[in-house]
């Protein structure tokens, strides 16, 4: 199979470099293996999926790391939590920096045990999916963000994306653009070691198929408001077994929750979150549809372009090596008229507000962008540049502050 150039890669080597270690995290498929052993074909190294290292590395931690060569890859750690400590024992008597390069399928986890035993010692990346940057060869890294500055640079690497809805579709796992792996045979085996191993590391699921089912509920609301007593009614089970089931989700990178934007000066915004499945491809699979054509002329066909054009400006982020959690909201509300107003993504960065329409339209029209006015009730943070993202064919500026922006801005 074909290796795929990731745009994390200078970002990862000047990590390893300058860390005592490293982990990268991410969920099952996106290419945290491959990554590793691609860049560092010359370093020892380890898996866990292995049961003899497994067992070793739980059985005694602290000989299995002392008898390592630094440096080492050490792949999936999330089944020997023990050994973070001696690792960090590892790194404080090394003089030298690149001694562990480790990855972890289960992000939130890994990541806080990580940050607690090796505090000052990790430097943390997460690898998310392909991105459309990376299936298309663009030699572009820079979070997006819609200001001319970002614009004008973008364009010098701008390249024409085909046949977006069938890439939707298809969904962004890299071994469905490094083969000619079947579609419905990859996310049924995906499904199927995602709740065997993964979940069942978290909790024992006695009933596979009420999970399964659960899944499904949470894909059918992909983009939208998070309600969870409507997803146990559907699926069956107890809100608390949705609270649990939906933090597994989560920490194991499946699913993502966009939180929504208030302050004391919007007093009427909603506070729930939106959720997101991180895949479209997945996501498309679990809620039947078959075809790139059935989905884009489906009901869900809005919700899932904009589920897919916020995770690309994720991985923008996380390619760069940048956090995004604390910069990417929603707003919904009524704070400047009776009817309710809705910004689908605000980017904060820097004390500056930038709302995003997300529409699958390719006629744009300033009517889409009437709710971004609501973030001039802020008195603390300037609002910036807004942009509609969508399928029109051009750039366009609808208003001095407001631009039509082709999804190949990203």
């Amino acid at each position: 199979m074909k290796y795929i150039k990731r745009l994390i890669e200078d970002i990862l080597n000047d990590r390893f470099e300058n860390s005592k270690c490293v982990l990268v995290s991410g969920t099952r498929q996106v290419g945290k293996s491959t990554l590793l052993k691609h860049l560092y074909s010359n370093i020892n190294y380890v898996t866990f999926d292995d049961l003899l290292f497994k067992n070793l590395a739980n059985d005694d931690p602290k000989l299995f790391i002392s008898n390592l060569p630094k440096p080492s890859i050490l792949d999936e750690v999330q089944y020997t939590p023990n050994i973070f400590h001696y690792i960090k024992m590892e790194c404080d008597n090394a003089n030298d920096n690149g001694n562990y390069l480790l990855t972890g399928s289960q992000q939130m986890k890994i990541m806080k045990k990580a940050k607690e035993s090796l505090a000052g010692r990790v430097s943390i990346l997460e690898l998310q999916t392909l991105c459309l940057r990376e299936i298309n060869n663009i030699d572009f890294n820079k979070h997006f963000i819609p200001t001319n500055e970002y614009i004008l640079l973008r364009e010098q690497k701008l390249k024409k994306y085909n046949n977006i809805w069938g890439i939707i579709h298809r969904g962004m796992y890299p071994e469905l653009y490094r083969s000619n792996r079947n579609w419905i045979d990859f996310y049924s085996s995906y499904v199927k070691t995602y709740v065997e191993r993964d979940v069942s590391e978290e909790i024992n699921i006695k009933d596979e198929i009420t999970f399964t089912k659960f899944l499904i509920s949470i894909a059918s609301r992909t983009g939208q408001l998070l309600n969870k007593q409507n997803i146990a009614d559907e699926v069956g089970v107890s809100a608390k077994t949705i609270d649990s089931w939906l933090s597994i989700l989560e920490k194991t990178g499946l699913i993502y929750f966009l939180e929504p934007y208030y302050s004391n000066h919007l007093t009427r915004a909603i506070k729930t979150p939106k959720i997101y499945f991180k895949d479209t491809g997945l996501a498309c699979y679990l809620t039947r549809w078959t075809t790139p054509e059935a989905l884009e002329n489906g009901a869900m066909a809005g919700h899932m372009f904009e589920t897919f054009v916020v995770n690309e400006i994720i991985k923008s982020f996380t390619n760069e090596g940048k956090e995004y959690q604390f910069n990417l909201f929603y707003y919904r509300g009524k704070d400047n008229d009776v009817k309710e107003n809705e910004i689908d993504l605000i980017i904060e960065e820097n004390g500056i507000l930038y709302p995003i329409e997300i529409k699958k339209s390719a006629n744009p029209t300033l009517s889409m962008a009437k709710a971004f006015k609501v973030l001039d009730k802020e008195t603390e943070k300037k609002r910036g540049q807004g942009a509609i993202v969508c399928l029109y064919d051009k750039k366009v500026l609808l208003r001095e502050d407001i631009v039509v922006l082709p999804i190949e801005y990203i």
